[in-house]
């Protein structure tokens, strides 16, 4: 494996526990304050800058963490990770171990939190992500970003809000108005792992989530029942705001999945190949929901230098 590769998928796959957890259920509870984190080494060469405050909705203060090469050649792309954990948990610190030495590679990448299910339902989180891409715009000439190569990759949950990042960009419903509203939501490159795409065909493989029942995380998401949140789901579905302006995407899912249905990228793909986009989809033999291949650490580290590095937006 090449110096510097990125070791996400191994964090991803120790976490997968986790993540199945909250997908079952998580406690709910607000923050008003950046959650505590772990203790955590950054490597060498990488500046962090924590708890950065991107919006206000009300009392409530969202966090991004942003971690920026000290020795790169300015502006630098981005790579913005939304974390997963059925909507319900997950931290924006609870990758950066593994994500970090992204710049080591000539990236900077910043790490998002957004309100859970239990704090809002969606649109809202959505909201949030489009209100941290635009913050990161604003504040590009202070970072040394470069705002027209910006990425975004996320996991289960993280999979979807990044798919819908892509995906519905310009789209007026989805965009909020959580400040810096003159700036661009809109990503130039997506990398999703095992995210939700279409929650009504959800049952359409098998699962261990019964996405009949009040307590879903889909329902949780949206606010009810699948079946009688019909709108709702279109709304929070990827595939329903694709167009053939949509960037570039990366898919990867394990075939194995039983969490989130293999399906839910097999959908994504053959959606997003109808409309034209530039889409490759990578299935995991054998793997369930997460997966720990170097090769395919690799894949998503090329995937990003061929769509944003160079003059390529």
């Amino acid at each position: 494996m090449k110096r510097g590769s990125v070791r996400l998928a191994a964090t991803v796959a120790a976490l997968t526990v986790v993540t199945a957890a909250a997908w079952a259920q998580v406690p709910g509870g607000q923050s008003q304050q950046p959650r505590p984190r772990p203790a955590m080494q950054v490597p060498k060469g990488v500046k962090m800058l924590e708890d950065l405050e991107y919006a206000r909705v009300g009392e409530k203060r969202l966090f991004l963490d942003l971690y920026l090469p000290e020795q790169a050649q300015a502006p630098v792309p981005l790579i913005i990770w939304v974390h997963g954990g059925a909507w319900q948990g997950g931290d924006k610190a609870g990758h950066i171990p593994a994500l970090a030495p992204l710049t080591t590679r000539g990236y900077a990448v910043a790490s998002i939190n957004y309100r859970l299910s239990q704090e809002a339902v969606f649109p809202a989180q959505i909201y949030d992500c489009k209100a941290a891409v635009r913050w990161l715009r604003a504040h590009a000439a202070e970072h040394d970003l470069n705002p027209d190569h910006f990425g975004a990759w996320g996991a289960s949950a993280g999979g979807h809000l990044v798919a819908l990042l892509g995906t519905s960009g310009g789209v007026k419903e989805l965009e909020g108005d959580l400040g810096n509203l003159e700036h661009s939501s809109r990503v130039q490159a997506v990398c999703d792992w095992f995210g939700p795409t279409d929650f009504l065909k959800m049952r359409d493989f098998p699962s261990r989530i019964d996405r009949r029942r009040a307590d879903a995380p889909e329902a949780l998401l949206v606010g009810g029942l699948l079946e009688e949140r019909k709108e709702e789901c279109r709304r929070a579905n990827p595939i329903t705001h694709i167009t053939a302006k949509s960037p570039p995407f990366l898919i990867m899912h394990g075939d194995q999945d039983n969490i989130v249905p293999f399906n839910q990228s097999e959908l994504l793909h053959a959606a997003l190949k109808q409309a034209g986009v530039e889409v490759t989809f990578e299935p995991v033999k054998g793997a369930g929901h997460g997966f720990n291949r170097p090769d395919l650490e690799e894949m998503v580290v090329s995937f990003f230098d061929k769509h944003l590095k160079g003059d390529r937006p």
